[in-house]
């Protein structure tokens, strides 16, 4: 059986491949202005990187806050039942998931099949997810790439108190202005995006194995911050930013 998961996000367009019950292929590309055109070239690139013909194609379950917009999809869920399926997936012993995403970031629980039982989102304030740190990123001038190991050298995180991302960045610029050292002030940030993260996990309940998904838990920094906030190990997902697409084509294949 061959199934896709496309998950439409605010920057990114994510999809994954199903045969048979296993990972053929992903495929992450930018969403850009038109989400419907972007899930369409998303799927058209995983046919033909991985040579499988569309008409090969069983189902197709779209996800995501563009979701809807994937007209040639059989079926439309929410990110929150597509993300505990991906994660259950990936790692059928994780129990708790928190998913940092570009524009929002989410703690979920789930059981033994995968099924969210309960969860908590923050989808209002872009602080605490990856637009947070693209932001901070271009502050500091330094890849987004580099920014998780570099701030694994700092001996004293720097103090982000707003709640905001726009006060942030201001008081990221009057650190900088002070002198701060750019690795105490990356791992303040990372501290401020856990501090937040982690009390939407605890409001769910905190129940090991800790699984980490979404484009942000490939920053080290940010994982190693949720660690010490959470006092427990935090698994990253294989492939964490793929994870609801890949819960998508999992959910498709049950269809």
């Amino acid at each position: 059986m061959i199934t896709i998961g496309i998950d439409i996000g605010s920057i990114t367009a994510k999809g994954a491949l199903l045969i048979d019950g296993k990972i053929a292929g992903t495929k992450v590309m930018f969403t850009g202005y038109n989400s419907e055109q972007a899930g369409k070239a998303v799927f058209n690139e995983l046919l033909a990187e991985f040579d499988v013909d569309e008409s090969k194609v069983d189902k197709i379950v779209s996800t995501g806050y563009g979701r809807n917009n994937v007209e040639f999809s059989d079926k439309s869920i929410t990110e929150i039942t597509c993300h505990g399926a991906g994660a259950n997936f990936q790692n059928p012993e994780a129990r708790t998931i928190i998913d940092i995403g570009g524009q929002d970031s989410k703690a979920m629980s789930i059981d033994s099949n995968g099924k969210v039982t309960d969860f908590a989102m923050n989808d209002k304030c872009a602080a605490g997810t990856g637009r947070f740190l693209e932001v901070m990123a271009r502050a500091l001038e330094v890849q987004l790439t580099d920014f998780g190991t570099l701030s694994l050298n700092s001996n004293n995180p720097a103090k982000i108190s707003s709640l905001c991302t726009v006060f942030a960045e201001s008081e990221v610029i009057s650190l900088i202005s002070k002198g701060e050292y750019r690795e105490n002030i990356m791992a303040g940030i990372h501290e401020s995006i856990a501090s937040r993260v982690a009390s939407l996990a605890k409001r769910v309940g905190v129940t090991e194995p800790i699984m980490m998904t979404g484009g942000v838990a490939k920053n080290i920094g940010v994982v190693k911050a949720m660690e010490n906030k959470l006092a427990a190990s935090v698994v990253v997902a294989e492939a964490p930013q793929e994870n609801g697409a890949i819960g998508a084509a999992v959910l498709a294949s049950r269809l």
